[in-house]
């Protein structure tokens, strides 16, 4: 017996809004589309959900099948359902996104499926509402932030307190003040200094802090 036949179908697909930290700017992976509609225009990168997979395994696929990561910290955004946002059929979009560092994403898988790291104060108009997602996800990424440390997956694991206060300023879009924002993190016991000096910058060098996501567990008091 079948049922519903008086309902005409609906696709349903998810889109991934994938988010990189790289030389002080937050960065979004875009890619030039490869199929109709809207071919050649910049999209993010999606597909459509397989008849026997939820949409948050659908998600983590195609997530996988971008990066080759897995174990990426990947929230929902929401779903995206104007009747006329995809020319060619009636598609609903669920999108989610996601943090990874940039430099464990492998550069020839990325010159594979074509994508590109791009400003997202610089981000072009991109396919359907797909621009609509990206704002959506900075929103809600803003808002995680200020209660989880979520930003340690957008840096490697060893970082200078100015990368740090860098990623809050381009998540946030406003400046910090430097001696208020380290003051903070002083009182953060799971940031933690380490031995190591990084001399890429100057010849004095800066130190070297890491999260220590045992001692966050431990006391996840956080907000900054």
């Amino acid at each position: 017996m079948t049922y519903y036949n008086d309902h005409k179908k609906v696709w349903v697909s998810v889109d991934v809004i994938i988010f990189g930290f790289d030389k002080g700017k937050l960065k979004v992976l875009i890619g030039r589309r490869q199929m109709d509609p809207g071919r050649g225009e910049w999209s993010l990168y999606g597909g459509f959900v397989a008849v026997d997979e939820g949409i948050d395994d659908c998600a983590e696929r195609t997530l996988y099948e971008l990066t080759g990561l897995k174990n990426l910290y990947m929230k929902q955004v929401g779903a995206f359902g104007s009747v006329n946002r995809d020319p060619g059929e009636r598609v609903i979009s669920i999108a989610y996104y996601a943090l990874i560092n940039v430099k464990d994403y492998d550069e020839e898988l990325r010159n594979e499926h074509g994508v590109e790291w791009v400003d997202i104060n610089s981000m072009p108009a991109l396919y359907s509402d797909h621009n609509e997602m990206v704002m959506k996800a900075l929103r809600l990424m803003r808002q995680k932030m200020k209660t989880e440390p979520i930003g340690f997956r957008l840096l490697p694991q060893l970082f200078t307190l100015t990368q740090l206060q860098r990623l809050y300023e381009a998540v946030s879009g406003q400046e910090i003040d430097k001696r208020n924002f380290r003051k903070r993190i002083k009182e953060m016991d799971f940031i933690e200094k380490t031995e190591l000096i990084d001399k890429t910058s100057s010849k004095r060098g800066a130190a070297l802090y890491r999260f220590n996501k045992k001692v966050y567990n431990e006391d996840p008091n956080f907000k900054l």
